[in-house]
């Protein structure tokens, strides 16, 4: 069998007992894991394991839970009800040290599945919009199977790997997963207004997915030479990159570049970062080390919550002990920023759910995971205003929270916390 082959002849490789790991975000290749579970009547016991994922994951269905089984990494919305089906699992992990799971043997793999682009004059293939735990994955599994697709954006950075690397391709022509920017609402709005007060010029910015992200995006557009090194981006950036906003000139590693370790977003955001110079993508091992990160000046790093109690602890993984999502990399760019000589670490949340339960909380629900520990938050914000926690003690963390929590709710959180206390 040559190196080209179908998609059903490639995961053939995939036997009883293995552990396959699927690279993430935009990058899924969907294709692969559609004829993976397809082949659920003759295999057993096969662990999946990936961060967040888009499309479908039909090898997480319940009903072929003799077949395989999903370990998150971070828990996307289409594997979330792995958890309390009993057919799936959560593997709390940094994302700066994933890729060490990998090199460490602590994980050890025996198939990868990845996203390319078609190799090029010499050979080599980029992994496109994905390279997170994905290089380390390739570099331990005993099989690398590509799905090797024409719309994947060519990028540079730790990205790029060698035919001689792959040991089956799959060649396909499907688009990539995508979400075009959502509409802000006026509550985003503003939470985004205060976030950008909080940036000043030359400042090096770390951001996720989201309204929140891109409306503070859209106030920066008369900041001056702002850097980029975040764990992912997505539309957003465009525009300040395009208008010279962000041009990278002041960071303190890799200089005159942006730095990421995947992004999700629009066409338009493929379009953009396709053999585009200015953009590196770089394993998570890197871009999320806290060591590096604060080596950029003003590094602010602009994360987000499930909800946040009056002592500033964070809850961004779990509601109550329904595991919702996964640490992810927060926790590296909120050190990383607190140790920037200039930094700010900030959570940024609006004061109440869709139901409109108060996000700011006198204790988190029971069961619910800290994240972020209350030594490590520096600011946060609501559509309310912002919550400067650094320095303060107990007593003041609560009046600077109450203060940014919804009006109807202020007196409520306020007076749940101190009566604790007088049961004790």
């Amino acid at each position: 069998m040559g190196k080209y082959v179908t998609a059903e002849e490639a995961v053939k490789a995939v036997q009883s007992g293995n552990r396959v790991y699927v690279q993430a975000a935009a990058a899924t290749p969907g294709v692969l894991t559609k004829v993976l579970a397809e082949r659920a009547g003759e295999l057993r016991d096969v662990e999946v394991c990936h961060l967040h994922t888009e499309g479908d994951a039909p090898y997480a269905n319940p009903e072929l839970s003799d077949s395989f089984f999903v370990n998150s990494f971070f828990i996307g919305k289409n594997v979330r009800h792995t958890i309390a089906a009993g057919n799936g699992s959560y593997t709390p992990v940094f994302l700066s040290e994933l890729p060490r799971l990998f090199r460490k043997q602590v994980l050890s793999l025996d198939v990868v599945f990845i996203h390319v682009t078609p190799p090029d004059s010499h050979g080599y293939c980029s992994l496109g919009v994905s390279v997170e735990g994905t290089v380390a994955a390739i570099e331990n599994a005993k099989t690398v199977i590509a799905q090797v697709n024409p719309n994947m954006p060519r990028t540079f950075g730790d990205g790029l790997i060698h035919i001689s690397e792959i040991d089956y391709m799959v060649e396909v022509d499907v688009p990539l997963f995508g979400h075009e920017p959502a509409p802000i609402s006026e509550q985003e709005d503003k939470i985004g207004e205060y976030v950008a007060s909080l940036i000043e010029d030359r400042s090096t910015l770390q951001m996720g997915i989201g309204s929140i992200p891109n409306a503070a995006l859209k106030k920066l557009v008369n900041h001056k030479d702002l850097g980029l090194h975040t764990e992912m981006f997505s539309d957003g950036v465009i525009d300040l990159i395009e208008s010279n906003v962000i041009n990278s000139n002041y960071k303190g590693v890799a200089k005159g570049r942006a730095l990421a370790t995947f992004l999700i977003g629009s066409k338009r955001l493929y379009d953009f970062v396709d053999d585009n110079l200015f953009i590196e993508m770089r394993e998570s091992s890197f871009v999320n080390d806290t060591s590096i990160i604060r080596r950029n000046p003003k590094m602010i790093a602009i994360n987000s919550a499930i909800e946040v109690d009056v002592t500033g602890q964070v809850s961004a993984d779990s509601i109550g002990y329904r595991m919702y999502s996964g640490v992810g990399g927060q926790m590296d760019f909120i050190r990383g920023a607190s140790l920037s000589d200039g930094g700010k670490a900030i959570i940024a949340l609006p004061s109440v759910t869709k139901n409109g339960d108060s996000k700011i909380v006198p204790f988190l629900k029971q069961g619910g995971g800290v994240v972020t520990t209350r030594s490590h938050v520096q600011y946060v914000v609501t559509e309310y205003g912002i919550a400067d926690l650094y320095g303060k003690n107990l007593k003041q963390r609560v009046k600077e929270l109450v203060k940014i929590a919804h009006p109807d709710h202020r007196e409520s959180v306020e007076r749940g916390y101190y009566e604790a206390f007088k049961r004790m």
